[in-house]
């Protein structure tokens, strides 16, 4: 026996263990790496590509989770193991579970990748990064991973509403890249400095209306889907389609952006999605765990939510594949949604009798990387990067929700029925008056009316500071003419069949709703006077029963009389 009284079998029994731990805890981490990196390589589009690899990913990423917990005391005695690697795997899980949320729209997700961000912060597992390492490059790297850290969960937090949170991560972030930039003098420190500039600016900018507390503390709302705000609809047999895919775009030169997103697509994104369910109970737990895995024997759960791509400046190549896609997958019923914010491009001579191509459209890439229609032969040669009505034609095939906010919206307003298929366009105004053009970087208004109506309401009629009961009180004005023109849309006789078509969704019946309300308010703003100012949709709806309805007027009018801005709008009779 030696010294400690043990034999010595038993001392090598004890080191052949520990060596296998450490074995098994460098495969488990060697696969899980290679996994996590070729998630880079798998198309973002479709879903049977992917699916089955990220059920791989997060099945081994569990493994190394549970692994690292029950082995910690030999993993820290005799590989090492340091805090901020733990912190790097659960970061990891964090990406993947958001990243799952990106590929699926179930913001239930979103709270899995919280936990784990979460707890990262919570038990400061990026906190000894500079001690732990040796070299400075070593610890310079590391703390790049720590502000990468902070970017994501930022994000996160900014896609749940938790903007005290959010504020807290922006002033340590912005400590941590005060001390990186001090430290090592980086060739990345404008690169992190507007970083730090795009969130500050998204925070403000999301802000249009302070609803205020009794303490006149501001209050942070959600503009997701919930059988609140769901609008009744008196259900008939022509109403068969349901939204399966939607597909944002944002294009906008200059507007106001944060990891990818800019305003309007953050704001459309949770426009179309309904409000997560609180799972948050594992956040206090003595550790996290990887929740349940998203993939099951190779099929996706059921979704809540459209399936959505988020597509920030993409190309029109890129455009086509996703759209492409995007109808592949589309089951029998399912209706697919194309949202797009982007800079108009219009024609040197536009041509009315070929609506396809001859009226402009919208562009692809930054306005100032377009060459002047007077450079392109008198007119007669098409700008390669702008999205045409034209190019829309052959995706018309199956049924179709466009909604296109841009400058140039009405060259989208004649694409044909080649295909006797439901087709319903909104189109954004195309101005607004010069008031209010000082804010388009601040998202486009036509958006926020079909995001939050009550919010572009307060905006057009510069409400900035709101009571939470006064909003309350509002609400239920908006609610009732929703209830109002759904009602409207599922009887009026001159209404296109297509709209009813689409009635029987509710994501879609909302923005239908919605947009009514936008186009009534605008109609009646003293400030909005011209047709550039106004809404348009295609097929057209119904000036006389609809757009003008006097029940849908006074709606709007005692909602300005509720928040003392009546003033703003025309009487009734006032109206051209």
């Amino acid at each position: 026996m030696n010294e400690l009284g043990m034999h010595d079998d038993v001392v090598l029994d004890l080191e052949g263990e520990e060596r296998k731990v450490i074995s098994e805890f460098c495969h488990h981490l060697e696969k899980s790496k290679q996994l996590f990196n070729g998630l880079r390589d798998m198309p973002q589009y479709g879903h049977k590509q992917w699916q089955g690899y990220f059920g791989r990913t997060f099945d081994i990423y569990t493994k190394l989770w549970k692994f690292q917990q029950q082995h910690r005391a030999i993993l820290d005695r005799k590989y090492g193991l340091k805090r901020w690697q733990i912190g790097e795997i659960a970061s990891k899980i964090g990406q993947l579970y958001y990243h799952y949320y990106l590929r699926t729209s179930e913001t239930n997700y979103l709270n899995e990748a919280f936990s784990f961000y979460a707890a990262i912060r919570g038990r400061a597992y990026y906190s000894r990064t500079t001690r732990e390492e040796r070299s400075q490059h070593e610890r310079s790297d590391l703390i790049v991973k720590k502000l990468r850290y902070y970017a994501r969960f930022i994000v996160v937090c900014l896609l749940l509403k938790k903007m005290k949170l959010v504020r807290d991560l922006v002033r340590e972030l912005s400590k941590h890249i005060d001390e990186y930039t001090a430290t090592y003098e980086p060739d990345d420190q404008m690169e992190w400095s507007l970083v730090l500039a795009e969130i500050r600016s998204f925070i403000e900018a999301d802000t249009v209306v302070n609803v205020l507390d009794s303490d006149s503390n501001s209050i942070v709302l959600s503009h997701r889907l919930n059988p609140l705000i769901t609008p009744p609809v008196e259900r008939s047999p022509i109403m068969t389609l349901s939204l399966q895919e939607v597909i944002i775009v944002g294009n906008v030169t200059d507007q106001i952006k944060f990891s990818e997103l800019t305003l309007d697509m953050f704001r459309m994104l949770q426009t179309l999605e309904r409000e997560p369910q609180d799972e948050m109970a594992q956040v206090y737990d003595c550790s996290p765990a990887p929740g349940r895995i998203p993939v099951e024997n190779g099929m996706l759960t059921r979704r809540e939510n459209p399936h959505k791509y988020l597509l920030y400046k993409p190309t029109l190549p890129q455009l086509f594949v996703f759209l492409a896609s995007g109808y592949k997958e589309l089951p029998p019923n399912g209706a697919l949604l194309l949202y797009i914010s982007a800079d108009g491009f219009f024609p040197i001579r536009p041509q009315p009798e070929e609506t396809g191509y001859d009226l402009g459209g919208v562009l692809m890439l930054p306005k100032h990387d377009v060459e002047p229609p007077g450079n392109k032969s008198m007119g007669h040669v098409k700008e390669h990067c702008c999205l045409y009505p034209g190019d829309l034609f052959p995706f018309t095939r199956r049924p179709t929700f466009l909604i296109v906010d841009s400058d140039n919206s009405l060259a989208f307003s004649s694409i044909p029925h080649h295909f006797d298929m439901p087709l319903v366009v909104l189109m954004s105004p195309q101005s607004v008056p010069s008031t209010f053009q000082d804010h388009a970087h601040k998202g486009s208004l036509f958006t926020l009316f079909l995001h939050s109506p009550l919010s572009a309401f307060c905006f057009v009629t510069n409400i900035v500071d709101i009571p939470l009961n006064l909003w309350d009180k509002c609400l239920a004005y908006i609610d009732r003419f929703i209830s109002e023109a759904s009602r409207l849309i599922s009887r009026c006789r001159g209404v296109d069949p297509s709209y009813l078509n689409f009635l029987g969704d509710d994501f879609l019946r909302l923005l239908m709703c919605r947009y009514i309300f936008c186009d009534v308010v605008l109609r009646i703003h003293r400030s909005f006077k011209g047709s550039q100012f106004y809404p348009k949709t295609h097929p057209a709806l119904p000036d006389l029963d609809i757009l003008e309805n006097p029940t849908l007027q006074r709606y709007v009018l005692d909602l300005a009389s509720q928040l003392d801005v009546r003033p703003v709008f025309f009487q009734c009779g006032e109206i051209d």
